[in-house]
């Protein structure tokens, strides 16, 4: 008895050592970058993987928070003649930043691809990071396993799964307050119900927030017409089966829906004190993102088969403030009779006054289908060789419809005696030519068709050290039919236009793990974006801008574009795991960029391929937990992004020279973070945590003469603090704690250039449980 009370004494202190020490080790959130799940630290590739705890901690609340928690990932707040609102930012990494063309990083959520091009005023798909397990940003090109588009990486967010044995309710509740602006709220629940215990589980979740407004709208004498505009309404909604009928296959039908309704957009009038914007008209928007996927997840015994099958669709409505667009535009048309033409100088005043919107009805829907075939893990004594196969096709539709009406645009000619279908006062103009005062009516239909094969195959030549090579082909078929009308369509244009792309990317990659808690690593990666087909530009009103680059008709159609990305770095783990450092260092030539050509007199654009790149630089990650309860953190990023030749000159892209710095990319980002759990007088847990994020200064544009050409530098922190009573969790935080308030940005909106700011300083609690 006295040796069994040993043993067991023996036994109790060896778990009881054990769970200390593990308690003390580095969070380590596993991956699936590589279509399986693994260690980070043992994939070659440089990763940062979030957990979803991580992000409530540290107020990541959407893709501007990752940029600046993350290294080398940045944002522009408008893509193209976007504007600084929900869905319209464009998301780059190390250096690989076009607004033009198809995306240069691929968006997922799961397995399925949300990634859209840049087309008109439609930017990123923003998932909400609602039921996350995790999310992953992978650095460099991911053509291999990825895709078209992957070319500077890709970001995947990870949903929680259905829990085939444990049920669990949680809930959470949020209330904030924002410096100058109005209050904001977020809440949710979600259930894990085992409806067959071992074989079928149903997870369901919902979520709404409102994000608090702080921008007012002003007239032309400062007067407030409306406050807080910028308010941000969105609801959640996610559905999962997992349905196991064998220890061998496993099942999981989901569907995710997504609205949000943002009252306004975030910028601003430079010309006016902060936070003010005068428009005649309001800027709203609605985006509603649906994803229903079918995942099939099969054991054969020797391999893997994972089949996901996905329907993707993106509605987008947004409203654009275009008096300055259209109504100034057309006023410019008219000749005063002070210079010998038939217009009183009043009408022209009063057609340049005239309020007017630019309704853009975006819509996108995509089938895909993926499958993979993959060989188990490399185990010591097995097999050195270990695979993966895999087909996927796509086709996805994208429609545009844009009306652009003039609000009182006829009565206006008619009030001082005039016509607007007089050709001797508006030049070309015609009976219809403003029906229902629309100036522009225009309708684009693009569709995008992909088959790719693609694999990869690791050679252990010990169990320490291997080598990989893969390889994606791709066949990419693309057509735009386009129809404009109206008067500022000038002669209008209906017509169709197609092309075809492929590519071959290849990737090598060497991984030597010189201990259990030691990798270093090289790779060589194939990035490549396809091509696409411009929206008309009508020559008579835009020939004297195609004439400036030796044109006398917009280009139909952009090629291709590819990169060669270059990177070596180390993972270790020291400390028995208290301490974890990541390092790496990239190189990338990028060659026949996308890039958008803008049009100054007429206020047309396309895209062309101009000039070449090159982007070097680095980035790090520490961890460590020094005592217990403690977690400190480093990470940041260095990058040196610049055109490498003068060809972006020879087709309009003003300030293209060799040696001018990529737009949108900041020289550096670095963050620090301190988190210390510990217990309270009254055995309560509880904790406290700290966080500041610098982002570097960057070029907004090429052109030095652009409002946006520089960028400056800035910070911003977070603190939280929270206590554990039974099931629920208290927690009080502030974030942008110090009040940044520096422009840091000037994004164009419908030709007016505007400024973007942080948000203000916001102050709140939370409260979360578990049943």
């Amino acid at each position: 008895m006295k040796i069994r009370r040993t043993v067991l004494a023996c036994s109790l202190a060896a778990i009881s050592a054990q769970a200390w020490a593990d308690s003390n080790k580095i969070e380590v959130v596993t991956v699936t970058a590589q279509k399986r799940k693994e260690d980070p630290n043992k994939v070659a590739m440089s990763i940062s993987a979030i957990s979803g705890s991580s992000l409530l901690s540290q107020q990541v609340d959407d893709f501007t928070d990752l940029t600046r928690a993350v290294p080398n990932i940045s944002f522009t707040a408008a893509t193209g003649n976007g504007g600084a609102g929900p869905g319209t930012s464009n998301i780059e990494i190390r250096g690989i930043s076009s607004a033009a063309g198809q995306a240069t990083v691929g968006i997922y959520l799961g397995d399925v691809s949300l990634t859209v091009g840049n087309l008109y005023t439609m930017g990123t798909v923003e998932p909400k990071f609602f039921d996350i397990d995790r999310v992953e940003v992978l650095r460099g090109p991911q053509a291999t396993l990825y895709g078209a588009s992957s070319m500077g990486g890709t970001i995947k967010f990870v949903p929680n799964e259905p829990d085939l044995k444990e049920r669990e309710v949680t809930a959470y509740a949020e209330a904030s307050s924002t410096k100058g602006g109005s209050p904001g709220y977020s809440t949710n629940v979600v259930g894990n119900f085992p409806l067959i215990d071992n074989e079928l589980a149903l997870r369901i979740g919902a979520q709404a927030q409102r994000s608090g407004g702080f921008i007012d709208q002003v007239d032309g004498d400062g007067k407030v017409l409306a406050s807080d505009i910028n308010k941000i309404n969105d609801q959640e909604l996610r559905v999962a089966l997992k349905w196991a009928p064998t220890r061998d296959l496993t099942v999981t039908p989901s569907i995710y829906y997504q609205r949000v309704d943002a009252k306004d957009i975030a910028a601003f009038n430079l010309d006016r004190p902060p936070y003010q914007a005068q428009k005649q008209v309001r800027e709203p928007s609605i985006d509603k993102l649906l994803t229903p996927n079918l995942a099939v997840n099969w054991d054969l015994g020797g391999a893997d088969l994972t089949s996901s099958t996905s329907y993707f669709q993106r509605k987008f409505d947004r409203t654009q403030n275009g008096s300055a667009y259209n109504s100034y535009s057309l006023s410019t048309f008219l000749t005063s009779t002070d210079d010998g033409g038939k217009a009183p100088p009043e009408l022209i005043e009063a057609i340049a006054g005239l309020p007017s919107a630019v309704y853009l009805n975006n819509a996108v829907r995509q089938i895909s289908q993926e499958f993979r075939l993959a060989s188990k893990p490399y185990a010591a004594g097995g097999s050195p060789v270990t695979w993966l196969a895999g087909y996927y096709f796509s086709n996805q539709h994208t429609n545009l419809n844009e009306n652009d009406p003039i609000f009182g645009v006829n009565d206006t000619f008619t009030r001082f005696g005039f016509s607007s279908a007089d050709p001797e006062l508006l030049p070309d103009s015609y009976p219809g030519a403003f029906p229902n005062d629309n100036s522009f009516a225009g309708e684009f239909h693009y569709r995008e068709k992909q088959h790719s094969i693609f694999g990869e195959v690791n050679y252990y030549f010990s169990p320490a050290l291997h080598a990989t090579i893969g390889a994606r082909y791709l066949k990419g078929k693309s057509a735009l039919a386009q129809r404009n009308s109206l008067y500022l369509a000038g002669a209008g244009n209906n017509s169709t236009t197609n092309l075809s792309s492929h590519a071959f990317t290849p990737k090598y990659a060497v991984t030597w793990e010189a201990s259990p808690d030691h990798t270093i690593y090289g790779s060589v990666a194939k990035g490549f974006r396809l091509g696409g087909s411009n929206v008309f530009v009508p020559p008579t009103t835009c020939g004297p801008d195609l004439e400036e680059n030796g044109l006398t008709a917009g280009p139909p159609t952009y090629a291709s574009d590819s990169l060669w990305s270059y990177e070596v770095g180390s993972k270790s783990r020291f400390m028995q795991g208290r301490v974890a450092v990541n390092a790496d260092v990239f190189y990338v030539k990028w060659k026949n960029i996308q890039q958008g050509v803008y049009l100054p007199t007429c206020a047309y654009s396309y895209n062309a391929n101009a000039g070449n790149a090159t982007s070097k630089g680095f980035e790090f990650d520490v961890k460590a937990k020094p005592m217990a309860g403690l977690t400190l953190s480093a990470a940041g990023g260095y990058v040196k992004a610049e055109l490498s030749n003068d060809d972006g000159i020879a087709n309009g892209v003003v300030g293209a020279v060799k040696g001018a710095q990529v737009q949108g990319v900041p020289k550096y980002n670095g963050t620090v973070t301190a988190q210390y759990n510990f217990s309270t007088a009254g055995g309560r847990s509880a904790f406290v945590m700290g966080g500041v994020q610098w982002v570097g200064p960057s070029k907004g544009s090429l052109n030095p003469e652009q409002t946006d050409y520089e960028r400056p530098s800035y910070h911003t922190a977070n603190f939280s603090a929270g206590i554990s009573i039974e099931r629920y969790q208290l927690t009080a935080f502030v974030k942008n704690a110090f009040d940044e308030d520096k422009v840091i940005q000037h994004p164009q909106v419908a030709s007016i250039v505007q400024g973007y700011r942080l948000a203000p300083r916001s102050i709140g609690m939370s409260i979360a449980a578990k049943f």
